[in-house]
């Protein structure tokens, strides 16, 4: 099977779970129960697997609604942004394993993904909510999230 490989993918899976740690996940298992992508049978791809699709993506609507609270703490303090950055990782070396890459590479990439997509997410939020709503701005940014990771997966899928 000839599989080109992008770094981008690792690296653009990582962003958007640095905006959203569990939109990330759920992208990749949406695409893999849509068949857009093959995960395999290596254990890390059963935690994102199309069987596990609907979990995953309750738990990413779950968090969509819960980022709009007011008591929703910074993604910059250590608890979120580790969360953003593990989650970033594990959909990096996924990302990876699809494309036939070193699982280490992937993890490396989309945990830096990640913290790029934290930071930069937490600036352009905070710079937005000085004109905007800050939950107008909270939804931009899902819609970043979400249709980033719907064309990373296609990307991905095209790739294959």
């Amino acid at each position: 099977m000839n599989r080109r490989y992008n770094p981008a993918f690792a690296v653009g899976v990582g962003v958007v779970a640095g905006l959203r740690p569990a939109t990330a996940p759920a992208v990749i298992a949406w695409a893999a129960k849509r068949r857009w992508i093959r995960l395999g049978n290596w254990p890390l791809a059963t935690i994102i697997s199309a069987r596990a699709s609907r979990r995953i993506t309750e738990f990413a609507i779950s968090e969509l609604i819960s980022d709009k609270l007011p008591f929703t703490p910074s993604r910059l303090n250590a608890g979120p942004l580790a969360s953003r950055i593990v989650s970033g990782a594990i959909c990096g070396a996924v990302v990876s394993g699809v494309v036939k890459r070193p699982l280490a590479e992937g993890a490396a990439l989309g945990g830096l993904g990640a913290i790029a997509g934290a930071v930069a997410g937490y600036h352009a939020r905070k710079s937005l909510s000085r004109g905007m709503p800050n939950f107008a701005v909270a939804v931009l940014e899902d819609t970043l999230a979400i249709g980033g990771g719907v064309i990373l997966a296609a990307l991905i899928s095209a790739a294959d």
